[in-house]
């Protein structure tokens, strides 16, 4: 062909004479696919998808072993370390209040007066005339009143093992939740004629009151304080009641949830309150006792009347 000819094509075709076709620029080279190709393509495609799903499933794996280990470790933390902590503190409460009381001078030491108001908790007898002539205060030096928080008396229940302090108040923060019993405000205090009403965890935080449902009837509930050992007998117990019950725990207690359950003559009453069933606060269980004696810590015996 002549050159004139060429440069003819290459003018119209805009391309050698003789070149490959030239692509449209914007116009992807297709290629025909056989079936092998097509499965191959829907398999790689499968494959993407496993790994995504595979990816997720290990990411929620992972996050519910992480929870699990948390909710774990906040189990521990919550029926172990506080019980643990709680006890310990509590025990050292205890020792720190009767080195005290033991410490104390003749002279600090105040006689548990007669209250001339008071009568004989359930009628004679010698333990029970003893009572009604060794009432004292709040079971606090010179019978001031004990400050909000602070810990003045000492609660055991042999039946169940326990030796637990007595602070004024129900705070959680500043009383429960360091495993002491609380003092519901208001109440009377020990030896006093009324409701004395304590408080305290069933679960967690050295839990005093774990083993309160097994106190039976005529078992021993003791307060010591710094001036006299106050012996009550446990007299009846309310398994379940409502948190909102709040009568139980009245100078003459009755439940307003179970009319039955009532007392109907002034006393020296003891209300042991705490949560039921274990592990819940639905409802409360409630522990009722009667004072039976009185006895003064004197001073030859070195406190010895109220402690042993």
């Amino acid at each position: 062909m002549s050159a004139v000819g060429r440069a003819a094509l290459e003018g119209a075709g805009g391309r050698s004479y003789g070149a490959p076709p030239r692509r449209e620029a914007g116009v992807r080279r297709q290629r025909c696919q056989g079936p092998r190709e097509r499965r191959l393509r829907r398999s790689g495609a499968r494959r993407g998808r496993r790994a995504v799903a595979a990816r997720v499933l290990w990411t929620s794996g992972e996050l519910a072993v992480t929870l699990g280990l948390v909710a774990l470790l906040f189990v521990v933390h919550e029926l172990w370390l506080t019980n643990r902590q709680a006890r310990q503190g509590a025990a050292r409460e205890v020792a720190a209040l009767e080195r005290e009381w033991r410490t104390r001078g003749p002279g600090d030491r105040t006689a548990p007066e007669a209250d001339p108001r008071d009568a004989s908790p359930a009628g004679g007898g010698p333990e029970r005339d003893r009572a009604a002539t060794a009432r004292t205060g709040p079971g606090t030096s010179g019978g001031s009143a004990p400050r909000r928080d602070q810990s003045y008396a000492v609660l055991r229940i042999p039946r169940i093992g326990l030796t637990v302090p007595v602070a004024e108040g129900v705070s959680r923060s500043a009383v429960l939740n360091k495993g002491y019993v609380g003092h519901y405000p208001g109440t009377a205090q020990p030896g006093r004629a009324g409701n004395v009403a304590l408080a305290g965890h069933r679960n967690t935080h050295g839990e005093p009151f774990r083993r309160l449902d097994e106190v039976r009837p005529g078992d021993t509930l003791r307060i010591d304080t710094a001036d006299a050992r106050y012996t009550y007998v446990a007299d009846r117990t309310l398994p379940r009641t409502s948190p909102s019950d709040g009568t139980v725990i009245a100078k003459v207690p009755y439940s307003s949830a179970r009319p039955r359950q009532r007392y109907t003559e002034p006393g020296y009453y003891l209300t042991l309150t705490t949560c039921t069933p274990e592990f819940t606060s639905r409802y409360r269980l409630v522990v009722w006792g009667r004072l039976t004696s009185a006895v003064p810590r004197t001073a030859d015996a070195g406190g010895q009347g109220a402690g042993g």
